[in-house]
């Protein structure tokens, strides 16, 4: 498996919507299988800006990122199997599949524009 040090996974949803809220805890606990990840939960209502670069059309909205390639930037059924197993085998690729994999589709491709937040986060 490779090095998942430089993974961010984040979870984007809203407080008003129970849904999210409903999902929060499982989230939140996924990140003790995946420890060298970084796992954030950002409500776009403290994010006004994001919601417009991202198009969010559904929640829970997951955007999974590996150093500056973005594998995953969609809603998510609210199970947290669902997503644990997405996050397994994206993060078990290496940096050159991640690569090609983030190009192999347009809407892939455009991810990569859309959603870089290491530095808004920080």
């Amino acid at each position: 498996m490779s090095d998942t040090s430089d993974a961010l996974v984040m979870c984007l949803c809203a407080e008003w919507c129970g849904v999210c809220r409903d999902y929060r805890d499982g989230f939140e606990a996924l990140s003790g299988g995946h420890p060298a990840a970084r796992f954030h939960w950002v409500d776009i209502e403290d994010q006004p800006e994001w919601p417009e670069a991202l198009d969010i059309e559904s929640f829970p909205t997951v955007l999974i990122q590996r150093g500056d390639v973005v594998l995953y930037l969609g809603p998510t059924l609210p199970q947290h199997t669902h997503l644990s197993r997405m996050l397994d085998t994206l993060l078990a690729m290496d940096a050159e599949e991640a690569r090609r994999y983030a190009a192999s589709s347009e809407e892939r491709r455009a991810w990569q524009i859309a959603a870089d937040f290491r530095r808004t986060l920080g």
